[in-house]
C-alpha cells in the first residue's frame, strides 16, 4: 500500500470514526415512567442499557406530575437519580394541554350539559394558573439540572391555524418568563393539540420568534396526517429543534407503524442536531416494560451502525 493509499484510508477511518461519535447510546434518554413501574426499575433500566440521560413526566408508577409535587418530593428523587449518575434531559409537563377558554375543541362524543360545565369550569381554573404552574415547572426542571420544559397548545380545534394567533400571544408571553429563568420552553406536536404535525411546529415558529422557545419533535405523534419523515422533517427549523421522542410503534421490527428511525437520526446529525432522542414507550396492552425494552434494544441496534 503506497503512503497516499494509507493516508485516504487512514482519513476514511477517522471519518466513519467521527460520524459516529455524534450519535452514539450518550444520545439516547428516555422518560422515566415509559421504562419501569417504579424508580427502582426505571433506574436499572437505565444501567442495563448504559443510558446517562433520562427526561421525567410522571414518578413511574404515579399519575402526579414532577412539576406539581412538593420540593422535598422532587429534590429527593433528583437526588437519587443524580446518585445513580443520571442527568435529567427534559421536563415533561402537561402545560397548557386542554381546551382554552373560548376555543371550542373538537370532541369525539356528544357531551352532556352538566359534563360540559364541570370541564369548562375546571379548564378555566387551569387556563387561570397558568402563570404560577409555569413557575412551578421551572422550579422543577431548575432543581432536576435541565434547561427544557415541555409545553402545548391547546386542545384541537375543527381548524387549528384560526389559534394560531393566540398560541403565539400566548407562548411569546411564557417564552418572556422562560428567558428570565433561562430554561426553553418546548412545543410537543401531539394529535389532540392544536400543533399536531411537523408543519403546524414549523408555522407556529414562524410567529414566535423568541429563541427561548422551541421544538420537541415526535414524529409519531403525526401518524396518519402526514409523513412525518422525510417530508414533514424536511419543514422544521432544524436550529429551533432541541429534544426529538421516539415511540415504541415507531421503531419496533415487527410493528406496522415502523418508521426509519435509522434515516432519522442520520438526518439529524447531518443537519447539526445536538440535543438527545428520548424513547417514550407508549404501550397501554399491559405489554409497556416488555416493549420498552424491545424498543430500547432497537434503538441501541440503529445507534450501533450509524
Amino acid at each position: 500500500m503506497t503512503r497516499r493509499e494509507l493516508l485516504t484510508a487512514a482519513a476514511a477511518s477517522a471519518s466513519i470514526l467521527w460520524a459516529r461519535s455524534h450519535m452514539d447510546k450518550s444520545r439516547i434518554s428516555a422518560i422515566t415512567d415509559e421504562i419501569g413501574l417504579s424508580l427502582d426499575e426505571a433506574i436499572a433500566f437505565t444501567h442495563q442499557y448504559g443510558l446517562q440521560f433520562v427526561e421525567i413526566r410522571n414518578p413511574p408508577g404515579s399519575r402526579k406530575e414532577y412539576f406539581s409535587m412538593t420540593e422535598p418530593e422532587i429534590k429527593a428523587d433528583a437526588l437519587r437519580l443524580r446518585n445513580e449518575g443520571l442527568k435529567v434531559s427534559f421536563v415533561n409537563t402537561s402545560l397548557l394541554k386542554f381546551g382554552w377558554p373560548g376555543s371550542e375543541p373538537v370532541r369525539r362524543r356528544p357531551e352532556e350539559p352538566p359534563a360540559r360545565e364541570k370541564r369548562l369550569a375546571a379548564e378555566k381554573a387551569r387556563w387561570d394558573q397558568r402563570m404560577e404552574d409555569l413557575q412551578q415547572a421551572f422550579r422543577c426542571a431548575q432543581i432536576m439540572g435541565s434547561d427544557k420544559v415541555r409545553v402545548f397548545t391547546g386542545s384541537r380545534v375543527a381548524d387549528p391555524k384560526t389559534m394560531f394567533p393566540r398560541i403565539a400571544e400566548v407562548l411569546g408571553e411564557l417564552a418572556l418568563a422562560a428567558e428570565k429563568e433561562k430554561i426553553y420552553l418546548l412545543i410537543e406536536n401531539e394529535g389532540s393539540q392544536n400543533v399536531a404535525t411537523s408543519a403546524e411546529l414549523a408555522g407556529i415558529m414562524q410567529l414566535i420568534p423568541s429563541k427561548w422557545l422551541g421544538m420537541n419533535w415526535d414524529p409519531h405523534n403525526a401518524y396518519g396526517r402526514e409523513t412525518s419523515y422525510p417530508d414533514g422533517y424536511a419543514l422544521l427549523p432544524k436550529k429551533r429543534l432541541l429534544n426529538v421522542q421516539v415511540k415504541a410503534k415507531g421503531v419496533m421490527l415487527d410493528s406496522p407503524e415502523k418508521e426509519d428511525w435509522k434515516a432519522i437520526m442520520l438526518a439529524l446529525d447531518k443537519d447539526g442536531y445536538k440535543g438527545k432522542i428520548a424513547l417514550e414507550t407508549h404501550i397501554f396492552d399491559g405489554t409497556l416494560i416488555a416493549a420498552a425494552h424491545k424498543s430500547m434494544d432497537e434503538i441501541m441496534h440503529i445507534v450501533g451502525e450509524i
